[in-house]
This record gives structure tokens, sequence and C-alpha cells, in this order.
């Protein structure tokens, strides 16, 4: 009985874990695109609008 719940321990950690590591390289990833699509426009940043007084301000990294 001891073995299958600490199998099942480390089941539910490597699960999390790798949930985790998925949301990590979802994150990456997306950065990566962002930063490419910069490089090929030669742009300094993506200017977002800001909702409440219509102005543009460079976008903030959500590290």
């Amino acid at each position: 009985m001891p073995q299958i719940l600490f199998l099942a321990a480390v089941a539910v950690v490597g699960y999390l874990g790798y949930r985790a590591f998925v949301r990590e390289a979802q994150k990456v990833s997306a950065r990566v695109r962002r930063e490419e699509r910069e490089r090929k426009t030669k742009a300094v940043g993506t200017l977002v609008k800001d909702p409440v007084t219509g102005e543009y301000r460079p976008a903030k990294d959500d590290d």
C-alpha cells in the first residue's frame, strides 16, 4: 500500500512539474516570437494603446 501512495505522489508532482514547464515554455516562445517580429520590422519596441488616454506607450515586459 505505501508503494501505491508513493507512486501516486510522484505522479502528481511530475504532472504539476510538467504543467509548470509547459507554461514557462509558452511564455518564452511568445517572447521569442515578439522579438523576432520586432527584429523583422526593425522596431525598437511594441506600442500599446492606453484605453483611458488614447496615447500609445511602449509595452511592458511581463517577465
